[in-house]
């Protein structure tokens, strides 16, 4: 049998952009993708702490050192700046492996988004 299990979690960013005329996705600071173990077009969700709001999309990289956390497109009707979110991506896996699997979890600043 083959689970769903949490694989990566950044816990408690802050948004810096909305970016409405943008195709989609959303955009982070490479630095936080390599330390949560995200790359670039995996599907994440995002759940907004700010305001309740919790969508689906996918990673774009942004430019390393930045802190950059933007959410594009239709997100940004419900994502803006300075809005504390956490992004979490999924693995399925096999369900004797997932009892052992470890997730990736970081804790940024929320001030800066950078990795403490």
């Amino acid at each position: 049998m083959v689970i769903e299990v949490m694989k990566s979690k950044i816990h408690r960013v802050t948004v810096t952009e909305a970016n409405l005329d943008y195709i989609g996705s959303i955009t982070l600071d490479e630095d936080l993708m390599d330390a949560a173990n995200l790359i670039a077009n995996e599907k994440v969700q995002v759940l907004n702490i700010s305001n309740g709001e919790r969508i689906e999309t996918y990673v774009i990289k942004g430019e390393r050192k930045s802190g950059v956390v933007c959410l594009n497109g239709p997100a940004a009707h419900r994502f803006q700046p300075h809005d504390i979110v956490i992004v979490i991506s999924y693995a399925a896996i096999d369900f004797e492996e997932a009892k052992s699997f470890k997730p990736r979890v970081i804790f940024p600043d929320t001030q800066t988004n950078k990795l403490i």
